[in-house]
């Protein structure tokens, strides 16, 4: 038995793609020619591949959602879906897939959405290349880019996601790749992880957003190559972290953030090659956080290095390059020969009062840093890096 291909456009015997699903056998491949169908509630309920031809438009007119796929090895291909319905009780998608396997979806564009792809309790499937553009306003009333809830081996790649509420959201989802996104200008986090482990996510860009990355209550998760860029706000940051062990922190970019990496009861956790530069904080630690080492990491021209709530610490740095490194190399091995200490004073009085950061930069505030870097008071007495490098990595 032999899979046939079924033309569907308004000249053709099939006019509509709700009747090429009716009409076609398993693994038949719908040609959905170019031109706008007005079309939703959508149910693919067999293994077939919806292709499109010159990126034919699928107009929800705004009444529900959109595709729903309920069945194994499906493929959706170069498809402009639009005007999903929004709903407050039902999280309308434009392209829902429900408790499937081997699933497909490229080259799809989405705009005028509520959600936009929306997996279910499905797995061993990829989502590669799609172009998924919001125009959410408020957090309260728009939906994500693309969901995982209690889905597992799933591959992200290749995607743009922009002006929704999270970019990409993750939820009691394990062993998924998130590669080469791009993730910008939405209202909440660019990706979000929440109760999901053994999760790796590299070389993708989270920009302008609410804030850059969050990973919670997760672990064993690898965050390597990816750049944090300008996540401004007074609650932003490039990376929190909250609640997750086990994870691994390698080869990132974070610039111009409010706050690099806000932690927060994280443990066991490398941080290394990574870049901070010119960020408001490099990295915040706001306490229960044990056991995490870092090393040869750039930190370069941030206001400040390192903050700390606490005076116990039982996190190690060393190897690090710090741009305010004043101290001297006599024996030139590249290691500087006295401790550098990276928390300033002046980061404390901020954190209890933040109104002083207006003293950012007084000749007051670098008395009350030398003199708490010579005579250390309020930080750790051991929180220095022993050996900190006297060129970049």
């Amino acid at each position: 038995m032999f899979a046939n291909t079924i033309n569907v456009c308004s000249q053709c015997k099939v006019k509509s793609v709700a009747e090429g699903i009716k009409v076609a056998s398993a693994f038949d491949t719908l040609l959905i020619k170019k031109g706008t169908y007005k079309e939703y509630n959508i149910l693919v309920d067999k293994p077939l591949t919806l292709l499109g031809e010159d990126f034919p438009i699928i107009d929800g007119e705004d009444k529900g959602e959109i595709i729903r796929i309920v069945a194994d090895n499906v493929t959706i291909d170069g498809l402009f879906i639009i005007n999903v319905g929004t709903s407050y009780t039902s999280d309308y998608a434009a392209i829902r897939v429900v408790r499937s396997e081997h699933y497909l979806i490229q080259n799809v564009v989405l705009e005028k959405l509520f959600f936009g792809i929306y997996l279910e309790k499905s797995n061993n499937g990829k989502v590669y290349h799609n172009k998924i553009i919001g125009d959410a306003v408020d957090e309260y009333n728009s939906g994500n880019g693309i969901q995982l809830w209690y889905s597992h081996n799933v591959v992200v790649d290749r995607n743009i996601v922009q002006g929704v509420r999270d970019g990409i959201y993750l939820e009691f989802s394990d062993n998924v790749t998130i590669n080469n996104n791009a993730s910008t200008n939405n209202l909440r986090y660019g990706l979000h992880f929440m109760f999901s482990d053994d999760d790796i996510y590299t070389n993708n860009v989270f920009e302008n957003n609410g804030a850059g990355v969050a990973v919670m209550f997760s672990k064993n998760i690898k965050m390597i190559g990816n750049t944090f860029k300008k996540n401004w706000g007074t609650a932003a940051f490039g990376l929190l972290l909250k609640e997750i062990n086990d994870a691994e922190i390698t080869g990132n970019i974070f610039e111009e953030n409010t706050i690099g990496i806000n932690i927060e009861g994280s443990n066991r956790i490398d941080y290394k090659n990574n870049n901070f530069i010119k960020n408001g904080w490099a990295i915040k630690v706001l306490g229960a956080c044990y056991s995490n080492f870092f090393s040869s990491n750039n930190f370069l021209y941030n206001s400040f290095d390192i903050s700390y709530n606490s005076k116990l610490n039982d996190n190690v740095f060393d190897g690090n390059y710090w741009s305010d490194y004043t101290g001297y190399d006599l024996n030139k091995d590249g290691v500087g020969d006295v401790p550098y200490r990276p928390v300033k004073l002046f980061s404390y009085i901020v954190n209890k009062t933040p109104e002083t950061i207006v003293l950012l930069r007084s000749l007051f505030m670098d008395i009350i840093d030398f003199s708490e870097k010579v005579s250390p008071v309020f930080t750790p007495d051991n929180l220095m890096d022993s050996n900190p490098l006297i060129t970049k990595v």
